[in-house]
């Protein structure tokens, strides 16, 4: 038995050794932060340096960091997002909170369906939201990945300002390895720039408030130009590989459609000519799938700067709204059935009652037939 325990700790240590890189160390790096938070937003030096001697660096934030899942061909990424559980899961998202996505859409423009998507990818409609502090993945990023070091100092920043303003404590939020945060998965800029409080209760809690969660991605995509009622994408086909000059990583519409009818391209889509639009090219197992992003694809990239994320959102939301739509069919026959059964109950019932009306009133005229009769043939005597 002790035996045991003692391997049981020492596989804890080796777990715990292996996900904590260090304490913060006092580099130039870290004492630049300090005095900026200091100075600029006169932060207390002394209660700063305290809360990071809490914090901890953690490896498998930078290793989770170098394997993104937009790495990946289209064709497994999107076999990630377009499953049965996640189409299921966004139908019952929208029944569960169908009063709030109608009245934000009707309020902000953008469809039901495209902001549960996004939280459907995100995190599994608040399922998943993360498990890492995140001042730990902040302050890892920071000051242990120099390849991001000056976003995530920024993202660092914003972050201790908006625990400061929400009045948060900076060690109890949790979020994505990357330090997005709640059902939406805001990094804290885009919390202080775009997260809404839905009930007006002066609080903007998307960690826990489905509502406000949904009002902040509806905000995030109005503030990003997103514009009511237009299309999004359309598939198109190509004769030979001409198409392929006009690819680029760039994912901004910045082409004519009608610069794209020389290159052999087919859509039923009917559009302007003028309208500015995006080639886009998706790996399969077998060839490649051709796109047109239209400017609403376009901020959906606002939110992930991922053509891969912003299709798999695009797609998932059209399933989620095909599988809602066969739902009302179904509901609306049965409910014409009940009513129709419930028309021909009471029809029956109605002719039962004149049936019935009308036996007795044929009883009684004979009733009193028989009466003048019986009358007639006394007074005769």
């Amino acid at each position: 038995m002790k035996k045991l325990l003692t391997s049981l700790l020492f596989c804890v240590f080796l777990i715990s050794s292996f996900n904590t890189l260090a304490a913060i160390q006092e580099t130039p790096l870290f004492n630049d932060f300090v005095n900026k938070m200091v100075k600029k937003y006169q932060f207390n030096e002394t209660e700063l340096r305290t809360l990071f001697q809490s914090v901890e660096l953690k490896e498998n934030i930078i290793k989770a960091m170098t394997r993104p899942a937009e790495g990946m061909p289209w064709y497994k990424y999107r076999k990630i997002f377009m499953t049965d559980k996640r189409i299921n899961g966004g139908l019952k998202f929208w029944q569960e909170h169908e009063a709030v996505l109608t009245a934000v859409e009707e309020k902000y423009g953008v469809p039901a369906e495209i902001i549960i998507a996004i939280i459907g990818v995100e995190t599994q409609y608040g399922g998943n939201t993360g498990h890492h502090r995140v001042i730990d993945a902040l302050s890892t990023l920071a000051f242990d990945y120099p390849k991001r070091s000056k976003f995530f100092l920024s993202e660092l920043e914003n972050f201790l300002i908006l625990c400061r303003e929400e009045k948060m404590t900076p060690l109890d939020p949790t979020g994505s390895y990357a330090g997005a945060m709640g059902i939406p998965q805001f990094m804290p800029s885009s919390y202080r720039a775009y997260a809404a409080d839905y009930e007006g209760d002066k609080k903007r809690d998307i960690w826990n408030n489905p509502a406000d969660a949904i009002a902040s991605v509806a905000n995030y995509f109005v503030m990003h130009r997103w514009h009511k009622g237009e299309s999004i994408a359309f598939p198109v086909n190509a004769e030979g590989d001409a198409y392929q000059k006009i690819l680029s990583k760039e994912l901004k519409p910045e082409t004519k459609w009608s610069k794209l009818q020389p290159l052999l391209l087919k859509s039923t889509q009917a559009l302007d000519g003028n309208e500015l639009v995006k080639l886009l090219k998706y790996e399969q197992e077998k060839g490649n799938d051709l796109w047109v992003g239209l400017h609403n694809f376009y901020v959906i990239t606002r939110y992930n700067h991922s053509p891969l994320y912003a299709m798999a959102v695009f797609q998932l939301s059209e399933a989620i709204n095909n599988k809602r739509q066969k739902a009302v069919k179904q509901i609306k026959p049965s409910a014409i059935d009940s009513k129709v059964v419930g028309d021909s109950k009471k029809k029956i019932e109605n002719k039962e009652l004149e049936n019935k009306e009308l036996v007795e009133s044929k009883e009684k005229l004979e009733s009193e037939k028989v009466t003048d009769s019986k009358e007639s043939v006394l007074m005769n005597e």
